[in-house]
């Protein structure tokens, strides 16, 4: 099986340019370095089955912080990406759209089960959107879609939730995709959420079957999604942090294309030159085999700004 291009491949860094894991800053996801505070758990939730009450405290968290349509299910999953895998057998097989460039597990999914992958905005039998889009930051369009299987991941849409497509949720066919890993730097934990049509979920939870989401992440997710407080200051910093990035960057020659509060996008003229220059200072980026110009960093941590600065001199 091809190896799927992705950032957070750390292993191959130090494999080609050596050092520890704790030698090296990765800027090659677009995961919050500050994460959200782990709070205590009750034993329970390592040792019993996740029980009901903190799934149901979960789902009604998730309900309200993402301001949820009643006529809509959700549903817990392991990771974004499980639920990525297994969405296109919800539906007979056919013409899926899916514009590129974006995030490529959509067409590796889509494709694993037969699809035929259409890589712009064209009518199709499925569509997926990636709102904002990775890795330009682009912003999909809420224009009517006849397709019969709708997607709109928003794996980075809580840095702006007022950009948010949640309502198309409340639509027979659509699912809304959002991920815990991201916005809240959590993304071990492996916690996601599908939300949209209630009989195309039942048919992805009889997919991932029962407990498919331990009971740590019920509650992690539920006691993160309750702390808005958090999220809301949480939106500023990254805000800040990722103007300051941008000054560092595009003071050394770069041009930003675009990105979120959570990764940018530059161009560059030899993208794969400026992953060496930062690699030898133990700092990860992200390039692309379709772009040779295009480089995208994430945030550094607050005690990676100094090396990312003099990586840059």
């Amino acid at each position: 099986m091809a190896k799927r291009d992705h950032g957070g491949n750390l292993d191959a860094a130090i494999t080609r340019y050596g050092g520890l894991r704790s030698d090296w800053i990765d800027l090659s996801t677009g995961i919050n370095p500050i994460p959200y505070p782990l709070p205590p758990l009750p034993p329970s939730a390592w040792t019993a089955l996740p029980d009901q009450t903190a799934r149901a405290r979960l789902l009604t968290a998730a309900r309200t912080f993402w301001n949820v349509p009643p006529e809509a299910e959700i549903l817990p999953v392991p990771g974004a990406s499980a639920a990525i895998s297994q969405i296109p057998r919800l539906a007979p097989a056919g013409h899926v759209s899916i514009p590129a460039p974006t995030y490529n597990e959509h067409a590796q999914s889509f494709a694993a089960a037969g699809w035929q992958v259409i890589g712009t905005d064209a009518p199709a039998d499925a569509m997926v959107r990636v709102h904002p889009n990775n890795p330009d930051g682009k912003l999909a369009s809420d224009a009517p879609h006849e397709s019969t299987l709708r997607v709109i991941d928003e794996s980075f849409c809580d840095i702006a939730p007022d950009q948010s497509l949640i309502a198309r949720a409340a639509e027979p066919g659509s699912l809304i995709l959002k991920s815990f890993g991201k916005f809240w730097g959590l993304a071990g934990l492996r916690l996601g959420f599908v939300i949209g049509d209630p009989a195309l979920l039942a048919r992805l939870a009889e997919m991932l079957g029962p407990w498919s989401v331990g009971g740590p992440a019920l509650e992690i997710g539920a006691v993160a999604l309750e702390d808005t407080a958090w999220a809301d200051q949480t939106r500023l910093r990254l805000e800040t942090d990722a103007a300051r990035l941008d000054g560092l960057v595009m003071a050394s020659g770069a041009t930003l294309v675009g990105g979120t509060s959570l990764f940018r996008l530059y161009d560059v003229a030899d993208a794969a030159a400026w992953q060496d220059r930062l690699a030898r200072h133990r700092i990860w980026s992200r390039v692309f085999p379709y772009n040779p110009r295009w480089l995208r960093l994430g945030l550094p941590p607050a005690e990676g700004w100094d090396r990312l600065a003099l990586a840059l001199a």
